[in-house]
């Protein structure tokens, strides 16, 4: 392995290993009374995220092979390949604290934090065409949009600094079953910052709901007009022009969220789950590749 390369993996090992020791421990219970295993927390989620990162493979099986043909000098303790992926599994919730620590702490300084984009993307388990039989107490059935699919699994919800001349740095991100409506996880979850412009599409029009807003929080949410259900012709004709450009005018703002997704997808493979077989693998492949990709 490059001396460079040597490089980035011990300084990821001593930077996992100080947030293991002040933070990530106390996401992690063990039940057992090998509570001080030969090989560590620390080392399964270095090699979890330093194979990924350097050597962009993604399945768990690649990932365990390559650290054993190539990093078995690092890494003498190195278990079976069932006990690797076992132990990883055991650790998804220590890898979503990760992910939370690895975001939060990497805001860029050119993000605009009076201005957020928001939008979902599907995490596909299995086609829609078959019965989804993984993770199901937090995966469920939809359609996709986008992609024109029915699907099982996950939809990741992001919340993201606008940025100029560039894709947006995600502020929030949370994951939902779904068929979970964009709109609801946003009351839920985001309604209550303030001063704040936030910029969606159709699915958060809501003409009740953001006046309300704005006036209690001071926050504001733009979408494309939706047009409203037995409105008279000659009204939409007149109106058609203006909606049009202002629809177009949000688009355009809205646009490097789709980036943001795209380059998400590329850089960890995070919207193909076809492999995962359990809740925690499922949790473990989200937030792992999340970590990956901002580390």
């Amino acid at each position: 392995m490059p001396d460079y390369k040597q490089f980035r993996l011990i300084s990821m090992y001593l930077n996992i290993s100080e947030l293991y020791e002040t933070d990530l421990k106390y996401f992690n219970q063990r039940f057992s009374n090998n509570n001080k295993p030969k090989f560590t927390d620390i080392e399964a989620i270095t090699i979890y995220l330093f194979v990924m990162k350097e050597q962009k493979y993604f399945e768990i099986k690649q990932i365990y092979n390559f650290t054993k043909d190539y990093l078995f000098s690092w890494f003498p303790d190195l278990p079976s390949y069932v006990a690797f992926n076992t132990r990883l599994n055991n650790l998804s919730s220590v890898f979503e604290r990760l992910s939370q620590i690895i975001i939060g702490s990497k805001v860029p300084k050119n993000c605009d934090l009076s201005n957020s984009i928001l939008d979902s993307m599907p995490i596909i388990t299995c086609s829609g065409k078959r019965k989804g039989k993984v993770a199901s107490e937090i995966t469920d059935k939809s359609f996709n949009s986008t992609k024109n699919i029915w699907y099982y699994g996950l939809k990741l919800h992001a919340l993201n600094f606008r940025r100029p001349n560039t894709i947006p740095y995600p502020e929030s991100i949370i994951i939902t079953p779904a068929s979970e409506n964009d709109l609801n996880i946003f009351k839920q979850n985001w309604s209550n910052i303030t001063n704040r412009t936030f910029w969606g599409d159709k699915i958060y029009f809501d003409n009740n709901f953001f006046p309300q807003l704005a006036q209690d929080n001071n926050s504001i949410m733009y979408t494309p007009v939706k047009e409203t259900k037995g409105k008279a012709e000659c009204l939409k004709k007149r109106d058609k022009a203006f909606n049009d450009l202002f629809s177009t005018a949000v688009s355009k703002v809205r646009e490097p969220i789709e980036s943001f997704f795209s380059w998400l997808i590329q850089k960890t493979e995070i919207q193909r789950a076809f492999k995962v077989r359990s809740t925690k693998g499922l949790l473990v492949h989200i937030f792992g590749r999340l970590t990956a990709a901002f580390i």
